[in-house]
């Protein structure tokens, strides 16, 4: 594709981000069981601004493989809660100790700790509840939940997130970083593209590919993250910035400085776009994806 990669991607997102965001309204909708505080705390982190990235890696890879998207949207509603959870968790005094998300103040800031670790759980079982109770047929709802608990589970997610906690102030090389975060952040994103192709029902050969699109993609979108914690805007980023260096963290301007990882995102990308081959015309949209990650500035 050419320059108007991003522009084309922003123009789809801007549709499909209000489909996914009415989705996601609906699906935290409790009733007189769930307290006022917790559902106005997973309301706050779950339904503010945000890029959407996971549940349109969802729907993208449906249509990709040539199914429609509407079929898809109970899964990419689930991916969103789990990564929704996830930065609920990580945001927290223990963790990361992030006051501040996406410009506005994370969870346990506007609710309390003990509240945000509640809302992140309950968006971590609602997701799997979605998937078993709205997906079919049932053999690919099976197949979804199997693929979206190991995601998010010991040795991914949550097993990534422990590494990163271990390596601050360590001396770890290249190996353990992109270990790390192929779990901690690229697991997620895998899985959303692996979760669309399972939806599609058309096989090995494209699950494939879409995994090693989403492994290249999933490991450019943390580089890029990391460049914005290093010399990002803190208004444009929507959170603190500089705080990876403070922390003692492993990053990859630190290890391999600013424009060396600035060329391994691009060439991550490119590389992530090359898998799309096998899907011709169908993947534009995760192509133009791809090229928007490599850019983005928040």
């Amino acid at each position: 594709m050419i320059e108007t990669d991003a522009a084309f991607f922003l123009d789809y997102s801007a549709t499909v981000r209000q489909e996914v965001d009415s989705a996601l309204a609906a699906c935290i909708q409790f009733g007189p069981g769930c307290p006022e505080h917790l559902q106005q705390a997973m309301e706050h982190s779950l339904l503010g601004p945000g890029k959407r990235l996971r549940p349109l890696l969802v729907l993208l890879a449906t249509e990709a493989c040539g199914s429609l998207r509407s079929r898809a949207m109970p899964a990419a509603c689930a991916v969103e809660m789990v990564h929704a959870y996830s930065l609920i968790h990580d945001d927290l005094p223990a963790m990361d100790d992030d006051d501040l998300r996406r410009g506005r103040p994370s969870c346990h800031a506007a609710f309390g700790e003990a509240t945000a670790i509640l809302a992140g759980d309950a968006l971590l079982a609602r997701a799997f509840e979605i998937i078993v109770g709205e997906l079919q047929p049932a053999a690919v709802a099976v197949a979804c939940c199997q693929e979206l608990s190991k995601a998010a589970g010991a040795t991914m997610l949550v097993g990534g997130q422990q590494d990163d906690l271990a390596a601050e102030f360590s001396s770890g090389g290249l190996d353990q970083l992109e270990s790390i975060h192929a779990r901690k952040t690229g697991a997620l994103i895998q899985t959303s593209l692996r979760l669309g192709g399972l939806i599609a029902e058309q096989g090995d050969e494209p699950l494939q590919a879409l995994t090693t699109y989403g492994t290249k993609l999933g490991l450019a979108f943390q580089i890029v993250d990391d460049l914005l914690d290093a010399d990002g805007n803190q208004t444009t980023v929507g959170k603190r910035t500089g705080k990876d260096a403070g922390r003692g963290k492993l990053t990859f301007p630190g290890l391999l400085d600013v424009e060396e990882s600035r060329r391994r995102a691009v060439e991550l990308i490119n590389q992530a776009c090359q898998a799309l081959a096998p899907f011709g015309s169908n993947a534009e949209g995760l192509e133009a994806l791809a090229r928007y990650v490599a850019e983005r500035n928040h």
